[in-house]
């Protein structure tokens, strides 16, 4: 799959859009393995149109594997493109998803690039560095990496400072950096594996951070000549991958995406039935089958009678107690008692609106 022309890359830029070009791509395929026959989560969290992804995705494939891919994208028109080629997308800010720590074998970031404030001398009061996207993003994924998991990173190389530097120094093992074939938006390649320990790797840190001086590394070659990394098999049947506002296309998407688990099939064997009219009881009713009729809301509507009167009726039922007084006697002196029995007992009511043309248009009826 073709990721995208030069030019429309251009034109994504200066709206702060910046894909990864095809040749940084193809290179940095090669870099990765995967078990065959097992499943893996994968994540691009600013996925843009999700071609990257998708052709991640498509590789880990080709090696035998079963990748679900997940991507995040905040622009809408990118967003509905990218569920085109991806697994689950969700229209959202990364910010606001719902997104269960250590669950993902292998994460793609490519985040905005930029400063977080207008003044570009503003520093950071916490850690002295400035406020940048790229760092900002990285914080907010980095935690959905599962440990042993694989990290690509692409950024601007003049954006790692010590702080920049000691986040990735400290969280991954087995680091390698390259400058990325195009060099348009100035961008190296990091991979790495996450470790468990947040033991800083000096010298690491020393080179991220002399990258960001102008000490710049080799080019991503054309061959990858070192051991691949392998993404690690994802260890939970069901990811939480939830955001926490959804627009009505996203809504949309996941009605039609999970048509199959809704009622929505079983619609016609539920509601299919014709409706038949009520037929004329044989027999008067009793009061018994006249407050069944009430509580079960048959005797509603417009009535017509004979003679011309309309009534619009709402049937009703109400429970009232019947006393019933009986003298028993009791002991061998003759004695009387009095026993009282409560019994129960539905009184139907029908409560009307006459719309008989003439001086009791509009009344209330009631009819017991």
């Amino acid at each position: 799959m073709a990721l995208m022309f030069s030019r429309l890359a251009n034109n994504f830029a200066k709206n702060g859009y910046y894909p990864t070009d095809e040749v940084t791509m193809a290179r940095l395929l090669q870099a990765l393995d995967a078990p065959a026959s097992q499943k893996l989560a994968i994540l691009d969290p600013c996925c843009g149109e999700g071609a990257a992804l998708a052709e991640v995705q498509n590789h880990l494939q080709e090696l035998g594997a079963e990748p679900e891919s997940f991507g995040v994208e905040y622009n809408a028109e990118r967003a509905n493109n990218a569920r085109k080629w991806l697994d689950q997308v969700a229209h959202a800010d990364i910010a606001e998803m719902a997104i269960k720590v250590r669950q993902f074998g292998l994460l793609f970031l490519n985040p905005p690039y930029g400063d977080m404030v207008s003044d570009q001398a503003q520093l950071d009061a916490a850690t002295g560095g400035k406020k940048r996207l790229e760092k900002h993003f990285y914080r907010l994924a980095h935690p959905w990496l599962m440990p042993e998991g694989v990290l690509i990173l692409i950024v601007p190389h003049y954006v790692f400072d010590a702080e920049f530097a000691a986040l990735i120094a400290k969280s991954y093992r087995d680091v390698r950096v390259f400058m990325a074939p195009e060099q348009q938006f100035k961008q190296c390649v990091i991979f790495g594996i996450k470790r468990k320990s947040d033991r800083l790797d000096p010298a690491l840190a020393e080179q991220l951070q002399a990258m960001g001086s102008g000490t710049l590394p080799p080019e991503l070659p054309e061959h990858w000549s070192w051991p691949c990394y392998q993404v690690p098999v994802s260890v939970q049947d069901t990811l939480q991958f939830v955001a926490h506002r959804i627009e009505p296309e996203g809504l949309a998407h996941e009605l039609e995406r999970m048509q199959r688990s809704t009622l929505w099939p079983q619609f016609e064997q539920h509601f299919g039935g014709r409706v038949q009219p009520h037929r004329r009881p044989l027999r008067a009713l009793r009061d018994w089958h006249l407050a069944l009729a009430l509580a079960a809301g048959q005797i509603s509507g417009v009535v017509r009678s004979t003679d011309g009167r309309m009534l619009l009726v709402k049937g009703d039922t109400y429970k009232n107690r019947a006393l019933k007084v009986t003298y028993e006697e009791s002991g061998k002196a003759g004695e009387m008692r009095e026993v009282r029995t409560f019994t129960d007992k539905f009184v139907p009511v029908i409560r009307a609106i006459e719309f008989t043309p003439g001086p009791m248009f509009g009344n209330l009826v009631t009819i017991q």
